[in-house]
């Protein structure tokens, strides 16, 4: 059984970083929905992540995009499997709904505001759990409130800073 623990970041500077990251996982993710919505007009086809992790890591190299260097890969890669999913569920529902003739509202994934976006995920690398209430993202060293012990592995890490003035 998988738990979920939430702690919360002390609030600081640095968590501007943080900020700054999760904004550009809600562009690459309307990025992405674009990229989607275009291939199924032209094409009529389901665009494959392999294509679509391609397309994304030649855009970070193009100077307009530089700036999406500074999110990892592990998490952009976890933003187009989340996009991939959600439009393998919309497909199968199509088929499902057509098959025992129900009426079910379902849609595509959706574009989504860029300011309300609030976490993105890591899970393998790119972070690393220190003795005590310390956390290391990347190079960075963040506290947080331990509020109480972690139970199991860790399995991987949700970047999810607290919103407010530093």
């Amino acid at each position: 059984m998988r738990q979920t623990f939430m702690y919360k970041l002390y609030q600081s500077k640095r968590n501007a970083r943080l900020h700054q990251q999760i904004h550009i996982g809600g562009v690459i993710h309307n990025h992405c929905i674009a990229l989607h919505k275009r291939y199924y007009r032209l094409y009529k086809k389901h665009l494959s992540p392999f294509l679509l992790k391609a397309h994304i890591a030649k855009l970070k190299k193009l100077p307009k995009y530089h700036w999406w260097s500074q999110l990892g890969s592990q998490a952009i890669q976890d933003i187009i499997q989340r996009i991939d999913k959600g439009y393998q569920r919309f497909f199968a529902n199509l088929k499902e709904r057509q098959a025992k003739k129900t009426i079910q509202r379902i849609g595509p994934p959706t574009f989504r505001k860029v300011r309300n976006a609030k976490s993105f995920t890591l899970k393998q690398t790119g972070w690393k759990l220190l003795g005590g209430n310390r956390l290391r993202l990347g190079t960075t060293t963040y506290k947080f409130a331990k509020s109480r012990e972690i139970a199991g592995t860790i399995i991987g890490c949700l970047k999810m800073p607290c919103r407010g003035h530093f």
